[in-house]
């Protein structure tokens, strides 16, 4: 039986205007992202109840597939590396890309909606139109 990996990271780093979240979630060699905007800047309370309550709404990005194979790190220097981390705060770019196919894929969806939205629109004013000359024709 092999278990499966799953490491999550959250940054939190200001966007101007805003504060930003970005989570990344690696899961068996996929890396899936989601954007989260805070506005104000978070308070810890605030970010622990996003991690604890609303972490199910969150819409992650389609999976990225990852070629990093990752060694057994000292937990000295994991801890280095992530007060490092912490001082540097910049999005990796498979998350990037990740975002990337996420906002194009939200994109092409609301092109379908809309153009879906603008011919039923359309149809029903072609039906009124249709019914007004109906009407004309009959004579009252």
């Amino acid at each position: 039986m092999t278990m499966k990996k799953v490491s999550m990271k959250l940054s939190v780093f200001f966007e101007n205007p805003f504060w930003v979240g970005l989570f990344e979630r690696e899961e068996a060699g996929n890396l899936s992202v989601c954007r989260y905007v805070f506005g104000v800047e978070p308070k810890t309370n605030e970010i622990y109840r996003l991690i604890l309550q609303d972490f199910v709404d969150l819409d992650f990005s389609p999976t990225v597939e990852v070629t990093a194979k990752e060694k057994r790190v000292n937990p000295k220097r994991m801890q280095r590396e992530n007060q490092k981390a912490m001082q540097q705060m910049t999005t990796s770019t498979k998350a990037q890309e990740a975002l990337q196919a996420q906002l194009a894929f939200k994109k092409k969806k609301k092109h379908e909606l809309s153009k879906k939205q603008k011919q039923c629109e359309k149809d029903h004013r072609f039906q009124l139109r249709q019914e007004k000359k109906k009407e004309k024709h009959k004579g009252h």
